[in-house]
């Protein structure tokens, strides 16, 4: 039941970090997380001790972190810098692990020097998910993405394997420089190529069982689930490096042929939609491990009378320093000898290439994979039965570098990179990604459509359509001014629906309805709960709310029919079009106005009070009725759609997180305007 409970406490943890991602985009996802589990573990009644079994910790998570890093790495992008990304995932791992080994044993000459040179082989590799995170809010070079890429896919082979070395000497007292060498290669090699042999078996048995018409998306996603254990788990068994055999074959199964049709493509988006699910749950999971990690080593640590507290910090400091200068001196070498591969020329030393260099420096931080590796340490040694030495000081200067480096990349690396919203053309970009959603949006309401949606069908296409046309016409909007007009035209419908209930010559329930749609517009528009306006009319809105309360509980009818508040509303809609109109028109007499700001707006609603006139003036009322409700579902299912899309150019990267979220907001925008006008 404890198990269980930990289990639960972890997923809520995680779900609970992928809300705050959103609202708190300064701060990365990992950090969240470790904040996360510490605030569990300080507020437990108990303490949380949990102890994880290394190799099943390494299957668990490593293993398919891994294999999901593979098949999505750009393999032309891996091969065009291959001899850059093998020196960091190698030489530079190679060069940590002696540098914090010397440095962690001179600090600390109760770790012995091959357990110091595990903790630097375990702070070797760089956290994918950290450098994904950042790459939505900087700008880096297509160099930078590719080597900060390649190193976090291959440097946890490198780092791992190194650990296992050193910890192996540790655990059995006897190192052999010459054995180690030897059986390095042979598992370094036979790790590779039994990942090649599996991954190619395993592709073939996926395509024969597609040619024996076993087409079923839920076999096929489930087989590629489990695909990195059984990989795994052979190479272990075969005594060879289940971790490089895990990332061979996931290169290998991503350069399999595969079909092109529907089938293909709706399986591609349900096994990336599992694999993104599977990997942040995995990592927020170690992550939040982390934070909960921190109060147990702080506590053992800081009870430790043979080291003091402020001398364990200074640790911390000292080894994160360590490790930023090796692996700044590191790059900065690395990209002086570069040739490019155009030019042929190498870089001239400039601040701004020392600036780069700072970039790739701090931009790979250690996270999921470094504390993964942390946990495998056994607490016992093999050979005389003692404890591991030092095990838990260990653990804590790898929480702490972690901690320090992942603050470094999401607080110092913003400051010191390009930003995105740098780029003088983002607007057009934004407005070129967007469009190339709303026309991916139509391509699949075409495929959908039937015979008898096929005008409800292009209803919805022809608003999608005008939605392209005025991003084309407009790549450089001025969102502000156009803000502040909405506000303005729905404060005018306000006040005219307020108007109209005073008089006597509205039904306050249907007006009350109406005011309340045009709040929550207007709290979307603003990105925040504005109520300036109804404390501005207490008076008159307490007025409403009372007779609308008297009439719910002494009349016990919402007042009118149905059909009498739809006219009603209808009617009030359209004036409330016509107010819009007219207020835009009168902008437009005035100096200085921004004719694409007030056209764009205008054109908008006069084609809204152009469908309403025409939709109420039509004398087939159930033709019309039944294209309209046909429409909204079709309207319903695109803008669900174009959620969707966007979510996926997010994570594609082609979307930055405060674009994606302008566009959402937009889309429940309209999808709040759709459900009202239902």
């Amino acid at each position: 039941m404890e198990v269980f409970t930990l289990i639960l406490l972890l997923m809520a943890a995680v779900l609970i970090s992928s809300v705050l991602d959103q609202l708190v985009p300064r701060i990365s996802a990992p950090l969240i997380q470790i904040a996360l589990g510490f605030l569990i573990a300080t507020l437990s009644a108990n303490p949380l001790v949990f102890t994880v079994d290394p190799d099943l910790f390494l299957v668990l998570f490593i293993a398919p972190l891994l294999f999901d890093e593979a098949r999505r790495a750009d393999k032309g992008t891996l091969w065009r810098n291959k001899r850059s990304i093998a020196s960091l995932a190698i030489g530079l791992v190679l060069a940590i692990v002696l540098a914090i080994g010397f440095t962690a044993n001179w600090l600390i000459p109760s770790i012995p020097l091959a357990a110091a040179f595990a903790l630097g082989a375990a702070l070797g590799p760089t956290d994918a998910v950290a450098v994904s995170a950042m790459k939505k809010e900087i700008k880096l070079s297509e160099r930078q993405e590719a080597l900060l890429d390649g190193e976090a896919l291959i440097n946890d082979a490198s780092g791992i394997v190194s650990f296992q070395y050193a910890v192996a000497a540790v655990t059995t007292g006897a190192f052999s420089l010459l054995n180690a060498s030897v059986t390095f290669v042979e598992e370094f090699i036979g790790g590779i190529l039994l990942g090649l042999v599996l991954g190619s078996l395993l592709s073939w048995l996926t395509k024969k069982v597609r040619n024996l018409g076993l087409d079923n998306n839920t076999f096929h996603v489930l087989f590629e689930v489990f695909t990195p254990f059984i990989v795994f788990l052979l190479a272990d068994t075969l005594h060879t490096s289940g971790i490089l055999a895990v990332v061979a074959a996931g290169v290998i199964m991503t350069f399999t042929p595969r079909r092109i049709g529907p089938s293909q493509s709706h399986y591609n988006v349900v096994s990336s939609s599992v694999w993104r699910v599977l990997a942040f749950t995995l990592n927020g999971i170690v992550f939040v491990l982390l934070g909960m990690e921190l109060p147990l080593a702080l506590t053992s640590s800081w009870m430790d009378q043979s080291i003091e507290n402020g001398t364990l910090i200074a640790c911390v400091l000292v080894l994160t320093a360590v490790l930023v200068l090796v692996r700044f001196a590191w790059v900065f070498c690395m990209e002086l000898l570069h040739r490019d591969r155009a030019t042929g020329m190498r870089p001239h030393l400039t601040a701004s290439f020392v600036r780069d260099a700072a970039v790739t420096t701090l931009a790979g931080p250690k996270g999921a994979i470094t504390l993964s590796i942390a946990f495998t340490i056994p607490v016992f040694l093999s050979s005389s039965g003692d404890y591991f030495p030092q095990r838990d000081i260990i653990i804590f200067l790898a929480c702490g570098v972690i901690l320090c480096t992942l603050l470094l990349a999401n607080f110092v690396v913003p400051l010191i990179a390009p930003k995105c919203e740098e780029d003088t053309a983002s607007a057009e970009r934004l407005a070129k990604v967007d469009v190339e959603i709303l026309r991916t949006v139509i391509e699949e309401l075409t495929r959908r459509q039937k015979p008898e949606t096929k005008a409800a069908t292009r209803t919805v296409i022809r608003s999608y359509n005008a939605r392209i046309a005025r991003l084309q016409q407009s790549n450089d909007l001025d969102t502000e001014p156009r803000d502040a007009l909405r506000i303005k035209i729905i404060r005018a419908q306000q006040n005219h629906a307020l108007h109209r209930i005073e008089s006597n010559d509205l039904d306050p329930v249907i007006g009350y309805h109406y005011i309340q749609r045009l709040v929550r517009m207007q709290n979307f528009i603003k990105h925040r709960t504005d109520n300036s306006w109804l404390v501005r009319n207490a008076l008159r809105h307490l007025r409403i709310t009372v007779h609308v309360l008297w009439r719910s509980l002494v009349d016990k009818i919402p007042g009118a029919s149905t059909t009498e508040r739809s006219d009603i509303l209808h009617e009030l809609n359209v004036e409330g079009e016509q107010i819009a109109v007219d207020l835009l028109r009168g902008e437009m007499e005035l100096p200085n106005f921004k004719a694409e700001t007030i056209g764009t707006l205008l054109v908008e609603h006069e084609n809204i009070l152009r469908t309403l006139k025409t939709a109420k003036a039509s004398p087939s009322i159930t033709t019309i009725a039944r294209t309209v409700d046909k429409a909204i579902d079709i309207e319903r299912e695109a803008l669900q759609m174009e959620l969707e899309l966007i979510n996926d150019a997010y994570e594609d990267e082609r979307l930055t997180r405060a674009e994606a979220k302008k566009l959402r907001e937009s889309v429940h925008l309209m999808q709040l305007d759709l459900e009202d006008r239902v």
